[in-house]
């Protein structure tokens, strides 16, 4: 098999001349000569948050959309519109909406985009418990060996599951079929939105070639520019290199700069693999200075990062706090605990002891982090349970009445504001 119709999900042995499926005529055909063969995927969710907030207001639809919120915040997302006006995640409110003055912004719901999320990957997780999520909206997913359990290839598998997502949930992903992690998510960008993509090993070098060495995964603006210096401007140079030459200028990493130039990553689909870190941050619209400002700031942060912590089910000993002064230089304080916590209440109150040293200047931004976060252990209960633990008892009682009636269903005293 080296064609699919995405649309009839016909199957055939050779793709067709024309390009058009032989049965239902459509042009949406995915042909590579090692189809059958490619077992690792990526899967994105188009411009996941604004997608969402299209789905739910039809409205919208031809609408530029930003998801974001406060005049000194960032975009969080933006949908393809937006984008067309030069809109991106992580730009500046008054910036986005300089350059796209029509923009409908719509604050941030992330209660609506984990529920989503959780559907989508649950039909993933029907296929396969190799699901490596890197957020709410993308993941790797490794197929190897489910032909017989699935009916039919890996190809065909994630056709039907894009259907299936788009069908159910009103939302669209693009997907990147190839023979590693790497490939795979170089696949899934090619072709957005609702894309499928291949790359194949045997076209892999092929296609790295004219891509800016930036487009590595490790290789950021700085390393980039010291390979644009060195003569390499393209990934096809670094394939074009001696691997000697490489190891002598970057040491190991010029031996794996070498391999993914050559399409070549070794990395496994790991379902467990490592978080090292989780936070959450705010920045103000007016700076703050006061102690009862930043902690009406902080509190939210704590509760927001809680409750994620107890969905992943971990918890932390080392507690960050992050700030931002109105000149642009951020001051990070760090504290460890003899017991990991995972509750609003001990992360809000290991900020606050953080934060009273840094008090008396303004500050434009403030955050909340887990550091080395690990799996969460239950702790001793009844007479013996911990401070920690009889406020876990609190806050997952408040998570379920939450999740059953609504965000504001219980809402902390110190988080009314005047």
């Amino acid at each position: 098999m080296t064609a699919i119709c995405r649309d009839c999900l016909c199957a055939g042995a050779q793709a067709p001349g024309d390009g058009r499926c032989p049965d239902c005529g459509s042009r949406r055909m995915v042909c590579d000569r090692e189809l059958s063969e490619l077992t690792i995927a990526h899967l994105d969710c188009d411009a996941f948050y604004a997608s969402v907030e299209k789905r739910d207001r039809p409205d919208l639809r031809d609408r530029p959309v930003i998801v974001g919120g406060g005049v000194r915040g960032v975009v969080s997302t933006c949908c393809y519109i937006a984008r067309m006006y030069g809109v991106h995640s992580a730009m500046p409110m008054f910036k986005a909406l300089k350059a796209c003055p029509e923009a409908v912004v719509i604050k941030p719901d992330f209660s609506k985009y984990v529920f989503e999320s959780q559907r989508i990957f649950g039909f993933v997780g029907e296929l396969t418990p190799l699901v490596q999520t890197l957020s709410l909206d993308e993941a790797w997913i490794d197929l190897a060996g489910t032909e017989r359990l699935n009916g039919g290839p890996p190809a065909l598998q994630l056709i039907r599951l894009q259907k299936r997502i788009e069908d159910e949930t009103g939302l669209g992903v693009s997907i990147g079929l190839a023979p590693n992690r790497f490939l795979a998510k170089m696949a899934s960008e090619m072709d957005k939105p609702r894309g499928f993509s291949v790359v194949s090993k045997r076209d892999a070098v092929a296609i790295l070639a004219p891509r800016k060495v930036t487009a590595l995964p490790g290789v950021g603006p700085v390393f980039g520019k010291t390979l644009r210096s060195d003569g390499f401007e393209t990934i096809g140079d670094l394939a074009r290199a001696d691997v000697r030459d490489l190891v002598k200028r970057y040491g190991e990493t010029g031996l794996r700069l070498h391999d993914l130039s050559h399409g070549r990553d070794a990395r496994a689909v790991k379902p467990e693999h490592d978080r090292k870190g989780m936070s959450a941050e705010t920045t103000f619209n007016l700076d703050l200075t006061s102690a009862e400002d930043l902690d009406a700031e902080l509190w939210p942060l704590c509760e927001k990062l809680a409750s994620k912590a107890r969905r992943d089910g971990v918890a932390s000993r080392s507690i960050v706090l992050k700030l931002r002064r109105t000149d642009f230089k951020i001051i990070t304080r760090r504290h460890t605990v003899a017991e990991p916590v995972q509750t609003a209440r001990a992360l809000f109150a290991i900020g606050r002891e953080l934060l009273k040293p840094e008090l008396g200047i303004p500050y434009r931004l403030i955050g909340i982090g887990m550091a080395d976060v690990q799996d969460a252990v239950e702790g001793a209960s009844g007479l013996f349970a911990s401070t920690e633990t009889r406020a876990l008892k609190t806050e997952t009682t408040i998570d379920k009445l939450r999740a059953k009636f609504g965000s504001n269903a219980v809402v902390a005293g110190r988080a009314l504001k005047k």
